[in-house]
């Protein structure tokens, strides 16, 4: 009779834990604290590259992060009418070095956000995407962020590296090879370095 009544205790400790756990992962007892982006992606409403440069978070922040940030976090991200996010940049490949290689890659090879080197995207679905952004992907709207210079600058290279009209910026820059010189003013012959 002692083993059922032990048996019959353990099973209750089990439950009564399992129902605990659940009861705090559901939130039962008050909203449950953000501590990660995709929280606060739910909590918003807005996309992780909303307040991150980089939407998979970390990294350096956007404007509206910052305020966001600064204002303590509230539900709804601060937003930035009137403000360009490049002022005098008109060059298509620097803006989109500024604006769109964080998710869409250096090359447009594509990392969190969709590959557009050959991808054969047309000039509406791109100026469409820049301004309007892409909800379900995760690419926030820039409307009002660039100038129509602007604009028209990065629709024309994003759809030259779409159609292969242009070259996409290399993945990565040859250096010049590394010049080793060594002179020790204290040395007796006035080249042998290194050591301690």
């Amino acid at each position: 009779m002692k083993a059922s009544v032990i048996r019959f205790a353990q099973m209750f400790a089990l439950v009564a834990i399992a129902l605990i756990v659940l009861l705090l992962t559901t939130g039962f007892f008050g909203e449950r604290p953000a501590h990660a982006l995709p929280e606060y992606a739910d909590r918003t409403g807005e996309p992780c590259s909303t307040c991150h440069v980089s939407p998979g978070g970390g990294g350096p922040r956007t404007l509206r992060g910052l305020l966001w940030t600064a204002q303590g976090r509230p539900d709804l991200v601060p937003s930035l009418g009137n403000i360009l996010i490049a002022p005098g940049v008109t060059d298509g490949v620097e803006l989109y070095d500024l604006a769109c290689s964080a998710c869409h890659g250096i090359s447009g090879q594509g990392l969190f956000g969709t590959t557009l080197v050959n991808s054969g995207l047309s000039e509406n679905n791109v100026r469409s995407a820049i301004l309007r952004g892409r909800e379900r992907s995760g690419m926030p709207p820039f409307d009002g962020l660039l100038s129509n210079e602007q604009m028209d600058a990065l629709v024309a290279y994003v759809v030259g590296i779409a159609s292969g009209e242009f070259e996409p910026a290399p993945l990565s820059y040859p250096l010049p090879e590394a010049q080793f010189e060594c002179s020790d003013p204290h040395s007796p012959d006035g080249e042998s370095c290194g050591g301690n």
